[in-house]
């Protein structure tokens, strides 16, 4: 078994030759282009997919390979994720071979091999830089062709980063001298991914409304933290996919999803001093700026600006770059109940939102719409142990609020206002026992 530790870009057309001159100045050590052909496998009833499996092909230079990879951890493009690669001397799957801790029972499912089939296929030149950095080995990839299923295709041209031996810092540390260049973005649509998707019919791809943020029953206030911020980035890297692709009203949700960044990082803002997140701050405040003026999807999220970051934000989660910044007491804090947090936080907001929207504010409504946007997002974050339909009908009033006020409808305002004042609280508070 190998630990597959890979970080992925997809590369505007426009700037690929751009971006292989650079890569030739990083080393000397370059590969020709090989053409490589996969092909992805799956049951009728998706059990691989449910497993978060994935089973493949590769052919090259009539060399096989089968490979299998299992649930790891995504985050922003970075993966990680165990992976087993067996050789093949024809392409044809050979599952016996695959070790027994692969399979969930720890066996391989009796009628497994019967039911697997081609799904879908990637076919693409593959080119490679060798690079040295630090304690480690990196290889770079620059994939150009296209991933079909059926009837349906899409273009790959996308650049890999992945550690061939050594420390996962130093691929982050060569990632940030390569979005140096325009023309990358992180992008967490994996081939395979987009193979699934064309399989499965190819539907439009729709905007997705931020919901309750759910947690495990024992989580503690760190990983309530990690889990808020993946969040928010896994909703920027999907509106921003949808923005490139033609959705013009994606790019407010762009924007909102930075938002739950920034209204993250304020929620657990009394454990993370504000210089932890510094950096990160000063950089979303450039990526901010940069979609605001934007001539098109293609300008902003192919920009240096926005690349920087969703790296570094990627480079946070992943490292936990909060640490170093913590004393004594802040450790205690984070490591303890994210529920306990939750209730106290829940409370606090729901008490900023009565104190602001008690008496009707006339013309004055446009001016709280960041402290109310926040106050929401904080409750989506924070509402991942109690009872869902409860939760989502409590934010409701004051969703509906938030698109009123928008949206300048005098009545609506008032009504959804007097509704979400005259709300109970569905968390564990004061005067509940």
């Amino acid at each position: 078994m190998a630990q597959e530790i890979e970080l992925k870009f997809i590369v505007n057309p426009q700037s690929v030759e751009a971006l292989r001159a650079h890569l030739h100045t990083l080393t000397d050590e370059h590969h020709d282009v090989v053409q490589l052909t996969n092909i992805y496998y799956e049951t009728p009833d998706k059990w691989l997919r449910g497993h978060d499996m994935g089973l493949r092909i590769r052919g090259t230079n009539d060399r096989y390979e089968m490979t299998m990879k299992i649930a790891g951890r995504t985050v922003g493009g970075l993966h990680q994720r165990p992976e087993y690669n067996i050789d093949l001397e024809k392409p044809e799957l050979d599952l016996a071979r695959l070790p027994e801790e692969v399979w969930p029972e720890g066996g391989l499912p009796a009628d497994l091999a019967a039911r697997v089939s081609p799904l879908f296929s990637t076919n693409f030149q593959r080119e490679k830089w060798l690079v040295n950095l630090g304690k480690s080995r990196i290889e770079i990839a620059l994939d150009r062709g296209d991933v079909k299923a059926g009837e349906f295709e899409e273009p790959i041209c996308e650049l890999e980063l992945e550690l061939l031996d050594g420390e996962r810092d130093d691929i982050l540390k060569l990632a940030r001298q390569l979005v140096t260049q325009n023309g990358l973005r992180q992008g967490s649509l994996s081939k395979a991914a987009r193979g699934y998707h064309l399989a499965a019919g190819n539907a439009p791809r729709h905007s997705k409304p931020t919901t309750i943020l759910p947690v495990p029953p024992k989580a503690t206030v760190e990983q309530g933290l990690e889990a808020s911020l993946e969040l928010a980035l896994a909703q920027w890297q999907y509106h921003e996919e949808l923005w490139v692709r033609g959705n013009k009203a994606a790019k407010e949700d762009v924007m909102r999803a930075i938002a739950l960044v920034r209204h993250a990082l304020a929620l657990f803002g009394g454990i993370v001093p504000r210089k932890a997140s510094a950096r990160l701050r000063d950089l979303l405040t450039l990526s901010e700026a940069t979609i605001t003026s934007a001539v098109s999807a293609e300008t902003a999220v192919y920009s240096t600006e926005t690349a920087m970051a969703k790296l570094a934000l990627t480079e946070w989660l992943v490292t936990r770059g909060w640490r170093p910044f913590l004393d004594e007491k802040a450790q205690g804090k984070i490591n303890d109940s994210f529920k306990r947090f939750a209730d106290t936080h829940l409370s606090r907001h729901a008490a900023d939102l009565r104190t602001t929207f008690e008496h009707p504010l006339g013309e004055r409504y446009a001016d709280q719409l960041p402290r109310l946007a926040r106050n929401i997002d904080s409750v989506l974050l924070l509402s991942g142990h109690y009872n869902a339909v409860q939760a989502q009908a409590w934010l409701e009033n004051w969703q509906g609020l938030h698109h009123a006020i928008k949206t300048g409808q005098r009545i609506e305002i008032e009504h959804f206002r007097n509704e979400a004042n005259m709300q109970e609280p569905f968390w564990l508070h004061s005067g509940k026992r």
